[in-house]
């Protein structure tokens, strides 16, 4: 599509502001060389990994064998195998036991007066799309119809509660009232309990929905190794598995940085912020598993160009050379280098290079139809992005439903959520790409939860460096109200948003559960970096930690 296709804004004309070229100051990578040359010991590799592998069929067999006719109890080590994150190793099994323990709920619920055990069960059918009611919470009410002030001393069974409440849909008014509940008495209750204030201080930060698999896990063993009936076997395993996988990241993170290295694009583009350790971890929490090795090579490749792109268009480069750029994008052809301002030739030749390179893999997988999908959503990446530019240009503040329209799209996580189906296996086939460029429910709430998270995050910083207007903006403008207003509106959309994605999960699934998984793994990256300011922008002690414990520091065994 033409650039001039692009329709103009409705909006408010403020003011046109001089062409001018801003550069927001981003502050360098702060990871020097330390990932640069990692030295792969081959050999302790291997002892590791043979000894996960024994480890597996012993886990295998404790949990979906000796504990099979104990339904509590394989539930809890179910439980476990998630949140230490090695349940990847035991999809089948772990599937096939819920299906079990569902096509008998409705004959033991009842019986089961025991809050933790109803919660956990809840909890473990309902995030696996069984559509259970709700209502089996309602023998912890009493005749008031509020819940029992005897379940606040029962405080594992309080927690379990409130992690089950947090996979609500609209209209559950008991797990609203339950979440209520359980955080109001959980915040006083970490005061008390020694035993359990690590687990409730993090689980009213994040809970376990909005929680990256791989941080929780590592965090979850430490938590795990203190509890009375705790499976030494399981915790072996999830320590020996989270090393082994860690060294094939680590590996991984060196290869792209040589490439980086040599494109030279802190020195050739100093204007764009030096992200690459930070992008790297973004999409290992989209997936970390060892089958997807291609998948984060060639996303954390394309999230990086991508992330130059956004800095080109919110900042350095002109209105005149983003239309130049923009026509170049669409045409997706080497002869519209010489066409480019100089700074940008090196960005679009290496867009154009990685997408050969992964066309040439794809090919070889024979799978090359999936070139099509990642191009797509590249160009129009490169449209949303220019249709802000103009925003800017044009000096005005857009209505709300036109800015999300755009903005919601233009955050990226329509365009991870693509790239990354084409680095997956045999699950993946056209229809699946078709469904998510069609912008299904889960990822428009995801977009959301994303746009409104990242605006409020980096409202003022906006603000001082002059950018586009924000959702705040558009808000605030369109209907009179305060900032503090319009944030509080706005955590009420992200909180509904949340409801959208777990719907998205009842079954019948619209998708496989592999490719909504993509989507809920985004959006937990955008909780975590997004939450308390923007974390990615402006590297601090939270994201350190997260890589130090990601791709650091190993487990002690």
């Amino acid at each position: 599509m033409p650039v001039q296709a692009t329709p103009a804004a409705e909006c408010q004309i403020i003011s046109k502001p001089e062409v001018v070229r801003r550069t927001a100051n981003f502050k360098p990578s702060v990871w020097g060389d330390r990932f640069t040359n990692y030295a792969e010991d081959i050999r302790t590799q291997a002892q590791m990994q043979e000894q996960v592998e024994e480890l597996k069929q012993v886990v295998r067999k404790e949990v979906f064998t000796d504990a099979a006719a104990d339904s509590s109890r394989q539930l809890k080590l179910i439980a476990a195998i998630q949140r230490l994150g090695v349940a990847y190793h035991f999809e089948t099994e772990i599937e096939q036991a819920l299906e079990r323990i569902h096509a008998t709920y409705q004959d033991i619920h009842d019986d089961d007066g025991d809050l933790y055990n109803v919660a956990l069960r809840f909890r473990l059918l309902r995030r696996h799309g069984y559509n259970v009611s709700c209502d089996v919470f309602n023998k912890f009410k009493d005749t008031n119809g509020d819940f029992k002030k005897s379940l606040v001393t029962d405080v594992s069974g309080m927690l379990c509660f409130y992690e089950a409440a947090h996979l609500r849909v609209h209209g559950e008014t008991l797990l609203e009232e339950a979440l209520v509940f359980t955080t109001t008495h959980l915040e006083s209750a970490s005061a008390i309990s020694s035993l359990l204030k690590t687990p409730i201080t993090e689980a009213l930060e994040r809970p376990l929905l909005k929680t990256m698999e791989r941080l929780g896990a590592r965090r979850y063993m430490s938590i795990y190794q203190d509890e009375a009936s705790h499976s030494e076997n399981l915790l072996k395993l999830a320590k020996l598995d989270f090393n082994v996988v860690q060294c094939l990241h680590k590996k991984e993170l060196s290869d792209i940085l040589r490439w980086y290295k040599e494109l030279d694009f802190a020195r050739r583009m100093p204007f764009a912020r030096d992200r690459v350790v930070e992008l790297f971890f973004w999409i290992a929490g989209i997936y970390f598993e060892p089958q997807y090795v291609f998948g984060r090579h060639i996303l954390t490749k394309l999230i990086e160009i991508v992330t130059v792109m956004d800095d080109m268009y919110d900042a350095f480069g002109t209105f005149e050379e983003l239309v130049i750029l923009t026509e170049a994008i669409d045409r997706w052809d080497a002869s519209c280098m010489d066409q480019l301002p100089d700074y940008m030739q090196p960005f679009y030749i290496t867009l154009l290079d990685v997408i050969d390179e992964v066309e040439e893999e794809l090919t070889k997988q024979g799978r090359s139809y999936r070139i099509h999908y990642a191009k797509d959503i590249l160009k129009n990446q490169a449209r949303l992005y220019f249709a802000e530019a103009r925003w800017f240009h044009e000096g005005c503040t857009p209505k709300m439903d036109e800015y999300m329209r755009v903005a919601a799209s233009s955050v990226g996580n329509t365009m991870l959520s693509v790239v990354s189906l084409v680095g997956m296996g045999d699950i993946i086939t056209k229809e699946e790409f078709e469904w998510l460029t069609n912008e299904p429910k889960i990822l428009r709430a995801s977009n959301t939860i994303f746009r409104l998270m990242d605006d409020i995050a980096g409202y003022k910083f906006e603000k001082e460096r002059g950018h586009v207007a924000s959702s705040i903006d558009c808000y605030m403008n369109e209907y009179g109200v305060s900032e503090q207003e319009t944030i509080d509106i706005f955590n009420k959309r992200i909180v509904d948003s949340w409801k959208d994605i777990n719907e998205e999960f009842l079954r019948p699934t619209a998708a496989p559960v592999p490719v909504l998984n993509r989507v809920l793994n985004l959006t937990r990256v955008v909780d975590l970096l997004y939450k308390r300011g923007d974390a990615f922008t402006h590297v601090g002690k939270l994201m350190k930690d997260c890589i130090a414990a990601m791709f650091i520091d190993p487990v002690p065994l």
